[in-house]
């Protein structure tokens, strides 16, 4: 039920109160003969006409208004129309037509969906891991530093090569980093389309490039392939090229090699070897702290060593005697005559079989160039065990015999260590 509205004013109480506000007004347009006459009426008379005339106007300018600007509230044209129609009519023939196609989802279906989402397992879904390894490699930075890679020469400009390596953008290859030794003909040593490997030496910068050498990657192999010579004991043949005051240097595998004064044949005169072509050995090769020195004293003894085999027969002299053994000189190299090798016999003292100067012949037993070290065995040349204390020279003599049964009997040791 609406609220019950507030009683209006009467006309003329509103009029009255408002007379009272003008009446000082009135009053001076008022004669003093009107006052004292008590012309009380005259006055209300004048205010009511006055008030309504007022009215009369504001009503009018109200109304005035309210025609140019329609009030909010009011309902707009045509509304009456509109009754009865659904949203569907609203939108015509071809929006109803989109809405009818659109799936419409209801809160049981979705919980259905999620519930049925819930319980299926990875492999129900469509997941194809091939293609899944197949985006990771395609998204996989190229080029990372140390890694080996192969492309085409796509251009050269003045500061070095452009080569397509599979990456985002080109690896750059500075002129310096071309190879080792001097390049006269830059053009000419990579052409377009040329396929070259080389090492990355710096990752990719913001623009995807990489910075690739193939002189890195020449010394990583120069250094690999130096390494397994020295591995094998294996003695080469370099070219003076330089002198100090230490020693000579010279090229080898594109490295550059030292060989101390101490470790040459002809140390005072060494300045002379410029030029010259010498046989020499491995001392140290360190590619983290790129020292590569070099003997050619040693070259001697890795030159005897490609000499010898396990299982030879060699005749050296007693050059030096340990508690431990004898050691042999064999030309160039020593050999080890350890003493529990010398005879299966009971030996008080190693003087009892040789002396020093003393010619032997004897088996080796153990080579190891890269040590340097040859292991000789007297013991398997004997008959019966302790034959050397008492028949030496018949040992000896008969020493080239002998060894052949004692190589067979070597050969029978190896076969049934390689099958054990």
């Amino acid at each position: 039920m609406p609220a019950a509205q507030a009683p209006r004013k009467p006309l003329q109480v509103m009029h009255i109160s408002r007379r009272e506000e003008q009446k000082p007004l009135e009053n001076d347009g008022l004669s003093s003969s009107d006052q004292e006459k008590g012309g009380d009426s005259q006055p209300d008379s004048i205010i009511i006409a006055k008030s309504e005339a007022e009215k009369t106007l504001a009503n009018a300018e109200r109304e005035k208004l309210e025609a140019n600007s329609p009030s909010k509230y009011s309902e707009p044209e045509g509304l009456e129309d509109l009754e009865g129609l659904t949203m569907e009519d609203l939108l015509g023939p071809s929006k109803r037509e989109k809405i009818r196609d659109t799936p419409t989802f209801s809160r049981n279906t979705q919980q259905e969906e999620i519930s049925t989402s819930a319980n299926r397992s990875v492999d129900d879904f469509d997941f194809d891991e091939e293609a899944f390894l197949a985006a990771l490699d395609e998204n996989q930075p190229i080029g990372n530093t140390g890694e080996i890679a192969t492309g085409s020469v796509i251009g050269i400009d003045s500061d070095g090569v452009y080569v397509d390596i599979g990456g985002k953008a080109p690896g750059f290859m500075p002129k310096n980093e071309s190879g080792l030794g001097v390049i006269t003909n830059f053009k000419e040593k990579f052409p377009k389309g040329l396929k070259v490997e080389v090492l990355v030496t710096r990752e990719q910068n913001a623009d995807g490039m990489v910075t690739i050498s193939c002189r890195a990657l020449e010394l990583r192999k120069s250094w690999e392939k130096v390494g397994e010579m020295e591995k094998q004991g294996q003695a080469v043949k370099v070219k003076i090229n330089g002198f100090n005051r230490g020693g000579v240097t010279c090229d080898l595998e594109g490295l550059r090699g030292f060989i101390p004064r101490s470790q040459l044949e002809d140390g005072q005169n060494h300045e002379s070897l410029v030029g010259k072509t010498i046989c020499v050995a491995f001392l140290e090769v360190n590619p983290d702290t790129r020292k590569l020195v070099l003997s050619e004293k040693r070259a001697v003894v890795v030159a005897r060593f490609a000499e010898l085999k396990v299982g030879q027969l060699i005749e050296g002299k007693i050059s030096a005697i340990k508690p431990y053994g004898f050691f042999v000189d064999l030309g160039g190299v020593s050999g080890l005559l350890h003493h529990s090798l010398v005879t299966n016999g009971s030996m008080r003292t190693l003087r009892e079989v040789f002396d020093l100067g003393d010619q032997v012949k004897a088996l080796i037993t153990e080579l190891d160039p890269g040590r340097g070290r040859i292991g000789l065995n007297t013991a398997l040349l004997e008959g019966p065990p302790g034959e050397l204390l008492i028949e030496k020279e018949k040992v000896m003599a008969e020493a080239d015999e002998r060894a052949k049964k004692a190589r067979s009997l070597l050969d029978t040791k190896d076969q049934e260590q390689i099958s054990e």
